[in-house]
């Protein structure tokens, strides 16, 4: 039996981009899960805090903090937000930059690492970029990501003393490390098989063109 395909995905809940580089990673997936000889594929979510100085409670919206941390006019982060709105929508996902809370995300990515030891990352990323993006949920305050993770189906005391212990803070760490090991500057980014790099929100051809070459490199080798 070939081993699966291992796909490495660094990203941040806060990076509009990395939500549509998910989904179309899913897309790209679901077109080789046609195939005859189907790749097998494993998808692990790694930490990347893109402003791991952001306040928890940031006053204003996602236009003043962009304006504020990148220096750049209102009218010109406006435009960008209708520009990622535009290609998020071309992926399904609505997203409602009106609604946003900015928050800061280091308990949300605690809480990723808590749902990947119970063998459910997947289920609570989908979650948690669906609140943040498209519903306007905070997902930076223990209490909303308890709630938030209840409905995914855990624990809601279990939750509460991993994200209050901070518990998993080491392994967001050590994602972090890793990923200024691996020279990565942005996100989202994906390590395919462990030695395939790609950058950004690629199309989901893209991802199941790469998914199929590396699944034929693993048969041949």
């Amino acid at each position: 039996m070939t081993d699966k395909i291992t796909i490495d995905v660094w990203s941040d809940i806060a990076c509009p981009w990395c939500y549509i580089g998910k989904r179309n990673l899913e897309t790209g997936l679901a077109q080789t899960a046609a195939d005859p000889d189907a790749p097998q594929v494993e998808v692990t979510f790694h930490s990347f805090e893109l402003s791991p100085d952001t306040p928890v409670d940031f006053e204003g919206d996602e236009l003043d903090f962009l304006a504020g941390h990148k220096g750049m006019p209102r009218e010109r982060v406006r435009e960008m937000l209708d520009q990622v709105t535009g290609v998020a929508a071309g992926s399904g996902l609505e997203y409602r930059f009106d609604l946003l809370q900015h928050t800061n995300t280091v308990k949300a990515h605690e809480l990723l690492h808590f749902a990947k030891a119970q063998g459910r990352q997947n289920e609570m990323a989908e979650r948690l970029m669906s609140a943040y993006f498209t519903e306007g949920k905070h997902v930076g305050r223990v209490d909303d990501l308890v709630a938030l993770a209840a409905e995914v189906g855990f624990d809601a005391d279990e939750v509460r003393d991993a994200l209050e212990s901070s518990r998993h803070l080491a392994d967001v760490r050590a994602d972090q490390a890793q990923a200024q090991a691996y020279g990565i500057q942005g996100v989202p980014f994906f390590v395919i098989d462990g030695k395939y790099g790609v950058s950004g929100a690629q199309p989901a051809d893209a991802f199941a063109q790469i998914t199929r070459q590396v699944w034929t490199e693993k048969q041949d080798a």
